[in-house]
């Protein structure tokens, strides 16, 4: 076994792999950009080394500044975790010409799946099921899509490099061809620096089916069963689970051996995944499958099947890259249960998932356990079977310059309804405040019922639409109650022995009435709580009244009686700013002070930035006359193409930032004057 390792990653996976390390005993080291010079993997190693700039391609990236850091603290071998470098030959290469360890596959077979389109070609060639499609080196967009037609529409453009949704786009129509295959080829360039596409027949209601596999260097492989990864938005998952709903035990070991034959087809060492797409046989009894890709690194999802199996696949990728043999064969293998992984992103699921940035004021996680295994032992489930694996804490930073995950938060239960039931309750109980997250969504995903039923495709966010986007959340008047009950505690803080110093409202004749001046989603409530003569509460909103009870059970945790309905309330304020969060869903709400704000007016119709990034393009010039809701711009945040739309009819009148500019959030774009 190693004595020392680097890990070349950050956030939540390199997290993950120095907990496996310390457990072990290995050594580890973490490199760090100038954005991530606090964050909470440079704490979870024992060293660390500052390796560039905050945006990936000057840190994270330049993989010899990586070894140059790795020969400089004595690692014996480096851990690439997924996404940056993990999927770079070259970088595989290096370490290997360089005496370091890559742990990971031989750059080979990095190269012979690395590329969608060759991979597809090696396993038609073993004979492996294919998407009818393009998979060819030629890249004119005129030959594209006259592939495109001769495919039939739906089609679907996939970078060849890459993964996690970047460079993919769905094309409905001919005429829409031209303009998503230059977004993909740009986003594929930015993302993997390798502009290739591929075209493919769109599957209709495909399942999104993965099956891990695991090969050491003396010749075995076996898989370690399948996730489901079908609940997808923008081509990129959000949940994950396994074993996957509805497969039949035929099925199961079909793929896998198609799973095991591919990664011996290219000489493979250590954790991959070979990724299938299917769908249902005409008459509906089982599945077909066809490959898709090999993915050469851990996955973003292995808890999932780490629940299910009682291993801990970092610890067999070290075991591997050390030269040890699997720890287990195929026929020893077994799974127990069903596990769930949501993941949890900053982003605004309401404005088409756009990234968000900004800071953790409150970062507050339902009860859960460490990762741990003992790969000696049978496998170990905490009772509440409650994992989180994260790279953040309260107070950090979520920049622009990364994925925007945030955390992900794994259930296991006996079976799936038991994991459904957990998940549920876990993301109850977690509570952000200081930026937009899915927490929400993901939650009323869970309880979708597509979801609970295992309907499951890639379009299902699509199908629960209604159900997913347009809920009504937290009530108006429990958000309001929350907001009264948070006052009252933090007032009866102030009162002294002293009787004049009660804040109780008494008067000698009659009650006494307070007003609170509420935003919520962009509304203004005015809510009138009175204290009746004999002390008891009455809140008002409008033309509707209770009688209101309220008793603090912490600094931030309430019981509150608002009518007939009694409900436990967290309540976080930052500023004007209060998160109140209850079983039935979460506000953010903004008690406004209106002296501190007289004065204040707003100009609409700007054309703002909504998140910090790169402009990519204006899809306008001075003069034009635009409609609202028409495309204007287009900018590159968190790696992904964003398109920002007029806020009003207007005329461009100024455009204010040039192509390939960073932007601030909220950095105004154009100016747009009247007409039109």
């Amino acid at each position: 076994m190693f004595k020392k390792i680097l890990i070349a990653n950050r956030g939540e996976i390199a997290c993950r792999v120095a907990a496996t390390a310390r457990r072990l005993g290995v050594r580890t080291v973490a490199v760090y950009s100038e954005a991530d010079a606090h964050a909470k993997h440079v704490r979870a190693c024992d060293e660390a080394v500052a390796i560039g700039g905050p945006a990936p391609k000057d840190s994270y990236l330049r993989w010899e500044r990586i070894l140059e850091a790795a020969k400089a603290t004595g690692a014996q071998a480096v851990h690439p975790g997924y996404g940056f470098l993990s999927e770079n030959e070259d970088f595989a290469q290096a370490c290997a010409e360089a005496g370091v360890v890559f742990i990971g596959p031989p750059a080979s077979a990095i190269a012979a799946m690395g590329s969608k389109s060759a991979a597809k070609a090696l396993m038609d060639q073993a004979g492996v099921p294919l998407v009818p499609g393009y998979h060819g080196n030629r890249q004119d967009a005129d030959f594209l899509m006259g592939e495109a037609d001769r495919i039939g529409y739906p089609v679907l453009i996939k970078a060849s490099a890459g993964g996690g949704g970047k460079g993919m786009r769905r094309v409905d129509k001919p005429e829409d061809f031209i303009a998503a295959l230059a977004s993909c080829q740009r986003e594929a360039q930015a993302s993997f620096g390798d502009q290739h596409v591929l075209v493919e027949r769109y599957v209709t209601r495909p399942r999104h089916i993965e099956i891990q596999v695991f090969a050491d260097g003396h010749g075995q492989c076996v898989y370690l069963f399948e996730r489901d990864c079908s609940v997808q938005r923008r081509h990129q998952k959000v949940l994950e689970e396994a074993p996957a709903p509805g497969m039949s035990e035929a099925r199961r070991a079909e793929m896998g051996a198609a799973a095991v034959q591919a990664a011996l087809a290219v000489g493979y060492v250590g954790a991959g995944t070979v990724e299938f797409i299917a769908e249902p046989t005409p008459d509906g009894s089982d599945l077909r499958f066809y490959f898709m890709e090999m993915n050469t690194r851990l996955q973003v999802e292995h808890p999932v099947s780490e629940a299910i199996t009682g291993l801990d696949l970092v610890e067999w990728q070290l075991r591997v890259a050390s030269g040890q043999r699997l720890p287990k064969q195929q026929h020893e293998l077994t799974r127990r249960g069903h596990a769930i992984e949501a993941r949890i992103c900053a982003e605004n699921p309401e404005a088409n998932f756009l990234p968000a940035t900004g800071r953790l004021q409150v970062a507050r996680w339902p009860e859960h356990v460490a990762f741990r295994r003992n790969a000696d032992a049978e496998p170990f489930h905490d009772p509440a079977a409650v994992r989180l694996d994260t790279g953040f804490g309260e107070g950090d930073e979520i920049s622009p310059y990364y994925d925007s995950m945030i955390a992900k938060l794994i259930v296991w239960g006996d079976d799936r309804a038991q994991a459904l039931a957990r998940l549920d309750a876990a993301l109850r109980d977690t509570h952000i405040m200081g930026l937009h997250t899915n927490v929400a969504f993901l939650r009323r995903v869970v309880n979708s019922r597509s979801f609970a039923e295992a309907d499951l495709d890639t379009a299902l966010i699509e199908r629960e639409h209604p159900a997913l986007f347009d809920a009504p959340g937290l009530p108006l008047e429990l958000a309001a109650a929350g907001v009264v009950a948070h006052a009252l505690a933090a007032e009866a803080q102030l009162e002294g022995a002293d009787p004049w110093s009660r804040r109780d409202g008494w008067r000698l004749h009659g009650g006494a009435s307070r007003r609170f001046d509420l935003e919520l989603n962009g509304s203004h409530h005015a809510v009138t709580l009175q204290r009746l003569h004999d002390g008891a509460l009455r809140m008002a909103l409008g033309d509707r009244r209770w009688p209101l009870q309220t008793a603090a059970l912490g600094p931030e945790r309430f019981d509150v009686t608002l009518g007939d309905q009694r409900v436990r309330l967290a309540i976080y304020a930052q500023g004007e700013q209060l998160a109140v969060f209850a079983p039935q869903g979460s506000a953010l709400v903004r008690e406004i002070d209106p002296i501190a704000h007289a004065g204040e007016s707003t100009e609409a119709g700007r054309l703002t930035a909504p998140m910090p990034g790169k402009l990519v393009a204006f899809l306008a010039k001075p003069g034009d006359v635009v409609k609202k809701g028409q495309p204007l711009a287009v900018m590159e945040a968190m790696k992904m193409e964003h398109t920002i739309t007029a806020p009003r009819d207007g005329t461009v009148a100024e455009l204010l930032y040039g192509v390939g500019d960073q932007v601030a959030e909220g950095g105004e774009l154009l100016r747009l004057g009247e007409g039109g």
